[in-house]
């Protein structure tokens, strides 16, 4: 479609010309519980400025129909001035106000207006998903960030319905059978951030005051909503306790009142991320409405990514990236604010770090080894670019390089520099130059070279410390060893560990260095005693992959569980993972670990983080001929540990929803048939819904789950969440019918939903069935430039990804992908990087296997 795929520099053209004041969109979705109505009326009016008189611009809108366009009062032909992306004007006045008016289609994969219909009760929901180009789905405007301006919202919708917007509605107005909600106007902002939430919603309410510092009373009042179908789940009062929390803590540690009037929170259905900072209306995905029990690392995850959120109140909301190159500016900060915060919050979840370390900087050391990665800032030429760089670099790396930041300018500077940013810059647009020169002024240091070293260079370090010691086993040299591409400056602890009288593995000494260059002494560690673990980036300050001496790694062979500290257990858990990764430890000696030190692993996160683990290294990195051996072995262990777990504990329910993720057995199997059944039983666990589904899952794909069997289930739990695991459960039989069905419902039909469009892949891709998913993998490739051309990136993404054929680790699908990358060089390049990283994968996975046959 022309135009559908904005530039860089044509942004940067238009924001040279153009100053927007206002924008004032009415939306009439009365139309929308009619299955049968595929559109909604959309009218827009702008009021911008012209710096060059008489020139020609765009608006961009991507609608089914445009009825008109008027122009300062004149009339312009929607048959001429808009593409089918874009609404072109010219003869432009220096003052400008257009209107158009067009009919924007009903969404139902998950951008623009995403429409929902509860298979539960009937009732239909809306919500809004704009970032970072689809508010263009919705109403027409000026689709960049950096043309910020007030939005007053008008929405008409059924009587019955709730509608939120960013800002406080000022009047109601009820006509027949619709309701009319006119909000107030928001503070200026850019397109992607705001927002429409509309519905039947269940809506819980509370309230937040403060003292400011100039004598008056900051008044925010506080919703959280969700479907009606989830009201008894809902436990608003703890996320609402979560919310008080974090903007008590957001206001001390930024000193700009929160600046968006109410903070309304809606938990949406079959949203494709995890949330979005919409000003004033965050939008959550609702499986953290839990229907059933979840462990407390569930908790602590949602924790998170409220305050996450929040964070983006300030940076991201009141001080925008200038254009996506920047996206770190808001998502680095708010991944690092979300941990950050659940320590400084004083929230329950003291752990924070530990699952920090363990879970967001995984996925950063993957992203970073990938052919594809690229530095913290981005040189994002398109929204193509844009979209895919929502990754592991822009959020985790970024946040951990943050917290070597804090670690290398100190907390105080770091903190005065934030809020000295806001002042500065509030309602307005930033680039790196604009943080980093308030840091330097805060800081006293000079972040220029710090800069490049960190945020305009790829990939990841890897730290090895080096051991030598003299006849009485006393120390004679401890040096770090640096490797890597770019070698950077890294603030790091030292911890050396030693048996204490339990026979614990605690911490004797600690020593905090600079590590710069290829080869770092660590001058205070001469003469000390030989300690049994030398474990380098202790409490996590940098950010980096960690290696061992032969003698560290052999205490951690033989007693990994027995590190006291949970982040120190943490970071060598972490650790071995990634010499597994690496190709550099057997994977059956990576399970050998968790098989032996798992069950005494406190952290349910980390716990739960080598489940998986486990899971893929039998599955890719796993010599073929030990798999089988190698998945026996995990299922018996999650068997054993189920069955020694405290009664009722999560713990409990973490090994038993990893039997179900393992069981191939028949004893195993014969447990879960029974479990389902209610003819066995394990004290304490509590088989719900969620759990019932997951032991139907292991039947499916064992071939043990028969089709009335699996539609009674759904019939009991006819929800989305049930439609979601039914589709998973019959994409997972191991027979070619359920391959073909599953294939067909997302290839062949574009109506799928990315909540249904995940479930159909992650059943159709069970890694034990790869015989019969093979016959797909020379189709897939086929059908890549049509799916990209086709549909939506965000559904194309989700194909490309989960069907990729990774469970096929062998040198005839590497050539395959091989030769589809030689084959069309002039595929986008947005595809290209997906197929290259998944790729890339599949080469990880062979030199691992051939790691685990050595």
């Amino acid at each position: 479609m022309p135009g559908k795929n904005l530039s860089r520099e044509e942004a940067q053209q238009r924001a040279g010309i153009l100053a927007v004041d206002s924008y004032r969109v009415r939306l009439d979705v009365t139309s929308a519980p009619d299955p049968a109505a595929a559109t909604f009326r959309s009218t827009t009016t702008v009021a911008f400025r012209c710096s060059q008189p008489g020139a020609g611009t765009f608006l961009d809108l991507l609608a089914p129909a445009v009825r008109s366009v008027t122009l300062n009062g004149r009339t312009l032909d929607p048959a001429t001035a808009y593409d089918g992306a874009r609404v072109h004007i010219d003869g432009l006045a220096a003052e400008n106000v257009l209107t158009v008016e067009a009919d924007c289609a009903y969404s139902r994969t998950g951008q623009g207006l995403h429409r929902f219909v509860d298979p539960a009760d009937g009732e239909t929901y809306l919500y809004t998903h704009f970032e970072p180009a689809d508010a263009r789905r919705v109403f027409a405007n000026f689709e960049q960030p950096d043309l910020k301006a007030a939005f007053s919202f008008t929405v008409a919708a059924p009587a019955a319905w709730d509608v939120r917007s960013n800002a406080v509605h000022e009047n109601v107005t009820v006509e027949g059978d619709a309701r009319t909600w006119e909000f107030a106007p928001t503070r200026p902002i850019s397109t992607y951030l705001t927002a429409v939430v509309a519905g039947p919603y269940h809506v819980a309410t509370d309230h937040y005051s403060r003292e400011l510092a100039d004598g008056t009373t900051l008044e925010i009042p506080l919703s959280a909503l969700c479907r009606k179908s989830l009201a008894p789940y809902f436990d608003a009062e703890e996320i609402l306790g979560v919310t008080k929390l974090g903007l008590d803590f957001f206001h001390e540690e930024f000193d700009y009142p929160y600046p968006f009037g109410k903070y309304d929170q809606a938990f949406v259905p079959e949203y494709n991320i995890g949330a979005m900072e919409n000003p004033g209306c965050v939008t959550f995905k609702e499986e953290f409405v839990f229907r059933s029990k979840v462990t407390d690392a569930a908790y602590e995850s949602r924790a998170n990514v409220v305050l996450h959120e929040m964070a983006h109140m300030w940076f991201g909301d009141l001080v925008t990236p200038r254009w996506w190159d920047d996206l770190w500016l808001k998502e680095s900060f708010a991944d690092f604010m979300g941990s950050y915060g659940l320590i400084g919050a004083h929230t329950r979840y003291s752990s924070a770090w530990v699952t920090f370390a363990n879970q967001r900087k995984a996925w950063a050391y993957e992203q970073d080894q990938f052919p594809t990665t690229h530095p913290i800032t981005a040189d994002i030429r398109d929204l193509e670019d844009a979209k895919l760089n929502f990754d592991g670099i822009t959020y985790a790396k970024g946040a951990s390089v943050l917290k070597q930041l804090v670690a290398y300018v100190g907390s105080d500077a770091f903190f005065e520099g934030a809020r000295r940013y806001f002042k500065r810059h509030a309602f307005g647009n930033t680039e790196l130059a604009d943080l980093l020169g308030v840091l330097e002024e805060t800081s006293g240091r000079d972040l220029k070279s710090w800069s490049a070293a960190w945020l305009q260079t790829a990939g990841v370090n890897a730290l090895t410390p080096q051991v030598t010691t003299d006849a009485e086993g006393r120390i004679t040299e401890l040096a770090v060893l640096q490797d890597g591409d770019v070698l950077r400056p890294h603030r790091i602890a030292v911890g050396l560990y030693d048996r204490d009288a339990d026979g614990a593995l605690v911490r004797t000494e600690r020593i905090e260095l600079d590590v710069t260059g290829a080869r770092t002494v660590v001058a205070e560690a001469l003469g000390r005693p030989r300690p049994a673990l030398v474990l380098l980036n202790d409490e996590d300050l940098t950010y980096c992959k960690i290696r061992f001496d032969a003698d560290s790694l052999e205490t951690l062979r033989g007693d990994l569980g027995g590190i006291r500290d949970e982040l120190a257990r943490a970071l060598a858990w972490s650790a071995v993972w990634n010499l597994t990764r690496d190709g550099l430890m057997p994977a059956r000696d990576y399970v050998a670990l968790v098989l032996r030190f798992a069950g005494r692993e406190g952290n349910i996160g980390v716990l739960q983080s080598l489940h998986a683990q486990a899971r893929t290294a039998v599955d890719l990195y796993a010599d073929p001929a030990w798999r089988a051996e190698g998945a026996r072995q995990l299922a018996d262990g999650a068997l054993r540990e189920l069955r020694e777990a405290v009664p009722g504990s999560d713990h409990q329910l973490a090994w038993a929803r990893f039997l179900a993720q393992t069981a191939g057995g028949a004893e195993h199997l014969g447990l879960v048939r029974g479990l389902l059944a209610g003819s066995a039983r394990i004290d304490g666990l509590e088989v719900d819904q969620e759990l019932r589904w997951a032991l139907w899952l292991a039947l499916a794909a064992a071939g043990q789950a028969g089709d009335e069997e699996l539609a009674a289930e759904l019939a009991a739990d006819n929800t989305a969440g049930g439609q979601r695991q039914y589709a998973q459960c019959l994409a997972a039989r191991p027979t070619p019918e359920a391959k073909a069905a599953a294939w067909s419902a997302v290839i062949d039909s574009d109506e799928l939903p990315g909540a249904l469009v995940r479930a159909n892949a992650a059943g159709f891709s069970i890694p034990a069935q790869r015989d019969l998913t093979s016959l797909y993998a020379a189709p897939y490739f086929k059908l890549l430039e049509k799916v990209w051309t086709e549909r939506s990136i965000e559904t194309a993404v989700l194909i490309v990804g989960g069907f990729f054929p990774i469970a096929q680790t062998g040198e005839q699908t590497l050539a395959e992908a091989d030769a589809w990358l030689d084959g069309h060089p002039q595929a986008a390049p947005a595809l290209r990087r997906l197929v290259l990283e998944h790729r890339d994968d599949l080469a990880r996975a062979l030199r691992a296997q051939a790691c685990d046959r050595a």
